[in-house]
């Protein structure tokens, strides 16, 4: 079976007005999801690339900077779901129009059910594209069996080759720091060198193209780290 999403969701609040991130976090927390709250425009991408939440409500009109400079830096190196909160009404437009990568938006005054109705409709479709994907590149994610199938064939992958694999595929589009990989493969926290990232990583493609020579979904991102491309 294909990679479910994990079991907390967190979606991360991007608005300067305490008052309405409160009744934003207690009404999305009453839900079950995992909140962050940030209220400064200049930590929203530090904070993403730091927590990796999988949905951002983002106000347009953040102190230290504007909302659609984080959008557009987000979208070169995430694919997660942004919606926009904005009371200015003349800007949905220019959000939707300017191919900002913004995926919804939510409009000042707003209901809190309205709220979750579009963080979860946005949280729906990401999924569905992501399991399309999988289907589309037969790479199945078996979390029961610790399994990864590459065209129905079990790749042989070591325990932690599979913990870095499975967590590229279920963030697909997200640059993922070699640090990042790290903690994800090494649950207790053992040093281990940049070099043992990219030696997995090596070993994970020699490992998919015996099985399929033109499968190449692993991509290095120069300073970074790693990222799975559909």
């Amino acid at each position: 079976m294909t990679l479910s999403a994990p079991p907390k969701t967190t979606v991360m609040i991007a608005e300067d007005e305490p008052k309405i991130a409160l009744l934003l976090k207690d009404y999305l927390k009453s839900h079950g999801y995992e909140v962050i709250w940030v209220e400064n425009g200049l930590c929203v991408v530090p904070e993403i690339r730091t927590k990796n939440p999988d949905l951002l409500l983002l106000d347009l009109m953040l102190p230290g900077r504007d909302g659609l400079d984080i959008c557009r830096e987000i979208r070169q190196f995430s694919e997660m779901p942004i919606i926009m909160v904005t009371a200015r009404i003349d800007e949905i437009d220019r959000i939707l129009g300017l191919e900002i990568g913004a995926d919804d938006y939510i409009c000042k005054p707003f209901s809190p059910r309205e709220v979750i109705a579009r963080v979860k409709a946005n949280l729906r479709r990401c999924q569905t594209s992501f399991n399309k994907s999988e289907s589309q590149q037969s790479l199945e994610v078996d979390g029961n069996q610790h399994e990864i199938r590459l065209h129905g064939k079990v790749l042989p992958l070591t325990y932690h080759e599979y913990n870095l694999l499975a967590a590229l595929i279920q963030r697909p589009g997200w640059v993922f720091s070699r640090d990042q990989l790290m903690e994800m493969m090494y649950e207790d926290g053992r040093i281990v060198t940049d070099r043992t990232v990219d030696s997995h990583v090596k070993n994970i493609r020699k490992k998919m193209m015996d099985i399929s020579p033109e499968f190449d979904v692993i991509r290095s991102i120069y300073g970074v780290g790693y990222k799975y491309e559909k």
